[in-house]
């Protein structure tokens, strides 16, 4: 499985957005600027975010967006099918002329299906406020790192 930039920026994007976010909304422009996104792609990005309901914006000239619900409760998942739609590996097809289908019983069964269950687990069970904390440890590292 490969993860596409949309949802390398979408992930990056939410990630910039909740730690910048906790007092008021933030400005699209803000966002791309920090990640080196372009504005015009960060927003066919947020229009799907806010289409799923992880993200909401609020217009005007001082408009901006917010999260829509709390970053704990928002899932990687929820994440990547919002940008992606399914994540799972495809399931073994096999052609009509194919007498041994065993092959792919066993490719499906022990590998497509056990990589699914796998993805499912991580995907789900990481949330957008576990990445910013990491997002948060990795900067306050960096920060304090000593050069001579």
């Amino acid at each position: 499985m490969k993860f596409s930039m949309k949802s390398r920026y979408g992930l990056r994007a939410l990630i910039d957005l909740s730690i910048h976010s906790k007092r008021e909304h933030v400005a699209l422009n803000s966002i791309a600027e920090r990640n080196a996104i372009s504005p015009q792609y960060l927003e066919q990005v947020f229009a799907s975010l806010r289409k799923a309901g992880i993200v909401k914006s609020i217009k005007g000239p001082q408009g901006g967006y917010l999260l829509a619900v709390e970053a704990k409760e928002i899932t990687v998942a929820s994440i990547i099918e919002a940008l992606e739609g399914a994540y799972w590996l495809a399931e073994e097809t096999v052609p009509g002329e194919c007498r041994f289908r065993g092959g792919a019983a066993a490719i499906q069964k022990l590998l497509i299906d056990r990589v699914n269950e796998e993805l499912e687990q991580i995907l789900t069970n990481l949330t957008l406020a576990d990445l910013e904390r990491e997002a948060l440890e990795y900067s306050d590292f960096a920060e304090n790192m000593y050069y001579i």
